[in-house]
């Protein structure tokens, strides 16, 4: 009678154990994708001060503009890791289309309150990229560890599901080409 009690104790104990390790792993999956929201938030607000910087010298190129507006407004609205991926991947490609046009106004570029908009940005993008990274990395840890033995019990009886990873668009995984 004893050992079994002691057998008993010794599986709860085991079953606590998993699921606490469980919990940790998938609050560190929310907190990698509240990271990435952070940085996302910070571009979004970055953006239209670009914009109406741009606007003053660029009024022809109303339709980058518009589309710069139109992309943030959508990928503000995203609501899971994939189309927040999709959104954000295709405001990464009109936003680089904006400083080519940019490109071809020297005052522009010249203009403080333009490069210091332009650097902040550039900063944001590389901190989205970290967040990214680092989201990616402890949704591998974490779904890796809902399909092992024996945690995949005691996942599945406690419903942890895996998660999305945030993929970059197949036009960011083409090789570059490079001319001379």
């Amino acid at each position: 009678m004893i050992i079994l009690l002691i057998v008993i104790i010794i599986l709860v104990i085991w079953i606590i154990a998993i699921y606490n390790s469980l919990i940790v792993k998938k609050t560190r999956v929310d907190n990698g994708w509240a990271q990435i929201d952070v940085q996302l938030k910070r571009r979004y607000d970055l953006i239209p001060n670009l914009v109406e910087t741009v606007k003053g010298y660029a009024a022809h190129e109303k339709e980058v503009l518009e589309k710069v507006a139109e992309l943030r407004s959508r990928a503000m609205g995203a609501t899971s890791p994939k189309e927040s991926a999709e959104a954000n991947n295709m405001l990464s490609a009109t936003l680089k289309t904006l400083f080519a046009v940019a490109e071809n106004y020297p005052q522009l570029k010249a203009n403080e309150n333009f490069m210091r908009l332009q650097e902040e940005l550039t900063a944001t993008e590389n901190k989205i990229a970290f967040a990214r990274q680092f989201y990616n990395d402890v949704v591998m840890d974490y779904n890796a560890t809902i399909q092992k033995f024996p945690q995949t019990i005691i996942a599945s009886m406690f419903n942890f599901k895996s998660r999305e990873f945030f993929e970059a668009p197949a036009a960011e995984k083409e090789a570059v080409k490079v001319k001379f």
